[in-house]
């Protein structure tokens, strides 16, 4: 489920709304290993399956970073603002991982606009972001993400 606003203008309108739901995606051991390398966190946890199925979680988990790196994509996903020159990821003010992401799950996230405010030459909003898990009954991580919209 996702949203297209065809003015820029019509954002302040929509503040207090879901703005959309992007498509479920697999976390496999794969992705959690590039992660590990790009990042050089190398934590057992996340990247040696035989240690991993004797911890806490009884496989390896997604780095809580990495869950919070897709929300970038997941918003692509889950709503489009038209007429804007681009957009920009402008930072987070919280970010929360209430449950871990075991290799396997599907995460997707859900984009609540809880602001939105005019800036020099464009708009910024303030979503509350929260990415949930496939069949867990928390999230994986609840962030509030700022975005700046470009005219």
């Amino acid at each position: 489920m996702s949203l297209t606003v065809h003015a820029a203008a019509d954002l302040p309108k929509l503040v207090g709304q879901v703005l959309g739901t992007s498509d479920w995606m697999l976390i496999d051991q794969a992705r959690i290993d590039a992660f590990a390398q790009a990042t050089g966190d190398l934590q057992w946890i996340h990247v040696d399956p035989a240690r991993a199925a004797a911890g806490p979680f009884g496989t390896t988990i997604a780095h809580g970073f990495l869950t919070l790196s897709l929300i970038s994509v997941m918003s692509e996903q889950a709503f489009r603002v038209d007429g804007v020159r681009m957009g920009l990821n402008y930072g987070l003010n919280k970010v929360r991982f209430p449950s871990p992401v075991p290799v396997g799950s599907r995460l997707r996230g859900v984009f609540k606009l809880v602001a939105c405010e005019p800036i020099d030459g464009g708009w910024q909003l303030r979503n509350e972001v929260t990415v949930e898990r496939d069949g867990a009954p928390k999230p994986a991580c609840v962030a509030e993400s700022l975005a700046r919209y470009l005219l």
